[in-house]
């Protein structure tokens, strides 16, 4: 119970900080505009290489979501928590690019995912494991696998992804439980194999 209050309280006080930073930046506070980038950029970065190939268009993709971030700014309605709209712009920029562009390489780039220290052998197993899993999620249909990233990668709740992607929350719960399913049938596939 502690841990929950804790976790409201925390998601209480995060949402009033960025309440008064979008106010104060509607209010033509340029500093406050450059807090939420801080805050927030993280997020859109490990976003944008998921479905770029590159640094160079992460580092555009970024730029343009927080352009409409800021164009957009008076719009935003407290509906939702900042982040999840600030991500629902960046997801929506992220799959319009692609679709112009026909680019797309999910999951987070290993680089951006944690990896401790390891040696070289561990190294190699946490490698090959990447690629393995990278390559059950592309083989997953594009829905599945869109959703499966933003929950497992990027540690999105399913009501989140919902509002990012347009999809019915049971939707979302539907395609990744049929993911699981799909990627462990691939996997022991794999295993067997070897």
């Amino acid at each position: 119970m502690a841990g929950k209050t804790l976790n409201g309280i925390e998601r209480l006080l995060i949402n009033k900080r960025d309440e008064f930073l979008i106010k104060e930046t509607l209010n033509g506070n340029e500093k406050a505009f450059q807090t939420l980038i801080k805050l927030y950029k993280k997020r859109v970065v490990a976003l944008g290489m998921s479905f770029f190939r590159n640094p160079d268009d992460t580092d555009d993709f970024v730029q343009e979501v927080f352009v409409k971030v800021y164009m957009n700014l008076s719009k935003f309605n407290y509906r939702s928590s900042f982040a999840t709209w600030i991500t629902k712009i960046a997801y929506n920029s992220a799959v319009n690019s692609v679709t112009r562009r026909q680019e797309y390489v999910p999951l987070a780039n290993e680089d951006m995912l944690q990896s401790k220290a390891l040696g070289p052998e561990e190294e190699e197993i946490r490698k090959t494991t990447l690629d393995t899993i990278r390559e059950c999620v592309l083989s997953l249909p594009e829905n599945y696998g869109r959703c499966v990233e933003m929950y497992f990668f990027h540690g999105l709740k399913y009501e989140e992804i919902s509002e990012i992607t347009g999809f019915p929350v049971n939707t979302i719960k539907s395609y990744i439980f049929r993911s699981k399913k799909l990627m462990a049938d691939n996997l022991r596939g794999v295993i067997y194999e070897q």
